[in-house]
């Protein structure tokens, strides 16, 4: 078993790739096989964390920190990925595709990041305006927060999706050993075990009722909840003004 493990996945091939590409695939694996799944699976389903006291308790910081910091250290770890290979003296000639989607994945990479800085105010009784007032993009859901947060989700599935690929074509033109086969695609399959049972919990919270709360009157409970397959945990309570009404 563990001769079969630590042989290549193609016994006609050798499995030599040199420091600079092996330093190269394992900051790559790292930073878009591991982090970024990890903190986009938090940032979905981690919004209202067990045993949190909502809505006594709102805006729980966890997953935006996960979230945040896992992407910030992918990002890093990809630009340190790239500084290899563009280092390295040459990679195989049939990893044209390999190349190709790691471009194409860095720039999603890098997009998301300049989307980021440029995502609005937050607002809210936590982030006021300048003048005193709960006024902020995402507060008031404006236009601009709105569509960043429809290109932030499209973007990270499909750079998510892209980066999977290119690993395992990596993998592939690399001749890897199969034991990197087993780990990589046993986390994965893990980690789509804990989403697929955390979805079907109900535990995709909408962002905006995690934060702010469910009142009816604030603005962004008054618009259609964002993303797919999301809940809203207060649509089934009953606030004050709506007693007795039946």
């Amino acid at each position: 078993m563990i001769e079969w493990l630590l042989s290549p996945i193609d016994p006609t091939r050798g499995h030599d790739v040199g420091f600079f590409l092996s330093w190269h695939a394992r900051c790559m694996v790292i930073a878009w096989g591991v982090i970024c799944p990890a903190a986009i699976l938090a940032a979905r389903y981690f919004k209202i964390l067990p045993g949190q006291n909502w809505p006594q308790e709102l805006d729980n910081r966890v997953w935006w920190l996960c979230h945040w910091k896992g992407q910030t250290l992918a990002y890093v770890l990809s630009l340190v990925g790239l500084g290899l290979v563009l280092s390295s003296s040459g990679g195989r000639p049939d990893a044209w595709l390999h190349r190709i989607l790691g471009y194409i994945v860095l720039a999603l990479g890098t997009l998301q990041v300049v989307l980021g800085v440029f995502r609005g105010t937050k607002g809210g009784p936590t982030a006021r305006a300048k003048d005193g007032s709960l006024s902020g993009d995402h507060y008031d859901m404006t236009p601009w927060r709105v569509a960043f947060e429809h290109i932030h989700r499209t973007l990270g599935y499909l750079a998510l999706v892209l980066g999977a690929i290119t690993i395992l074509s990596g993998l592939w033109s690399s001749n890897a050993p199969r034991w990197m086969w087993v780990l990589i695609n046993g986390y994965w399959l893990g980690l789509i075990a804990i989403a697929v049972f955390l979805q079907l919990s109900g535990r995709a919270h909408d962002t905006y009722q995690a934060i702010w709360g469910p009142g009816p009157d604030l603005p962004g409970n008054r618009r259609h909840k964002m993303g797919w397959g999301t809940v809203r945990p207060g649509d089934q309570m009953i606030f004050p003004s709506e007693e007795g009404t039946e």
